[in-house]
């Protein structure tokens, strides 16, 4: 169980604190997926990057399955069995895609990572010895961080936004593996503007100016979300894209 209580977040812009997340306050069970959705800027990214330990909060607390986290580093996070997928992943020059897959792997070996290298839609073969530089397309480097987070054992699986950047039909495949990973002893977390994971999701959070607005079962919040978002249809949206939410009334 990952439990979220009375969590804050300033930072500084110039001299000034901005408060981006107010008074979160959540608790997820195994077994469940998550998705978080809600307008730009509403604190969605912000929550996930600390929940995983690259913003430290200024209070609250995180705990997980009893321990208190709310001190521990990325790194000490990373260990206690929390994982994040970059909405943007960085790219490592000098690191081939081999490199990447042992330091995301414990116990993996090569043929793990052949068997994820294909499962994300990449050859072994051509990809393995590749380097994770700027020779890589936005697609390609998102299926290898993809590949990585689903070698680690985790109990917390984070995706920030895995839509973003990808086409049709590589999103469609990434989520089917989101969904096979997820299993009885995983929290899964996707923030996403995406009708697609909004509709497998078991429980949807919705954000807005730092605050969690509402949060429920999928069927009640799809219903509430159209009314927020002033659509008849999701491909209706006002100012958004086919398929997602961008335009938000409170």
């Amino acid at each position: 169980m990952l439990q979220i209580k009375s969590l804050y977040l300033e930072i500084q812009n110039g001299t000034e604190s901005v408060e981006i997340l107010k008074d979160i306050n959540l608790t997820l069970q195994r077994g469940k997926f998550y998705a978080i959705t809600g307008p730009n800027g509403g604190g969605k990214t912000s929550l996930a990057k600390t929940i995983m330990g690259i913003y430290r909060s200024n209070k609250g607390a995180i705990i997980l399955d009893g321990e208190d986290i709310t001190p521990f580093n990325i790194t000490e996070r990373a260990n206690r069995g929390i994982s994040y997928a970059f909405q943007n992943p960085a790219r490592f020059k000098g690191l081939s895609v081999r490199d990447i897959l042992k330091v995301a792997s414990r116990e993996g070996d090569e043929s793990d990572f052949k068997r994820l290298l294909k499962a994300v839609g990449l050859c072994p073969e051509e990809y393995l010895e590749r380097q994770c530089d700027s020779s890589l397309s936005g697609g390609e480097i998102k299926r290898i961080e993809l590949a990585s987070v689903l070698l680690k054992p985790s109990k917390v699986v984070i995706y920030d936004e895995p839509e973003a950047g990808v086409d049709l039909w590589s999103f469609e495949g990434i989520l089917q593996l989101i969904k096979n990973h997820h299993n009885q002893d995983i929290i899964t977390i996707v923030i996403t503007h995406h009708e697609r994971v909004l509709s497998v999701a078991d429980e949807i959070i919705l954000m807005s100016d730092g605050e969690i607005k509402e949060m429920g079962e999928r069927e009640r919040m799809l219903e509430l979300l159209k009314y927020k978002f002033r659509c008849e249809s999701w491909e209706d949206c006002e100012g958004g894209e086919k398929g997602g939410f961008r335009c938000f009334r409170s």
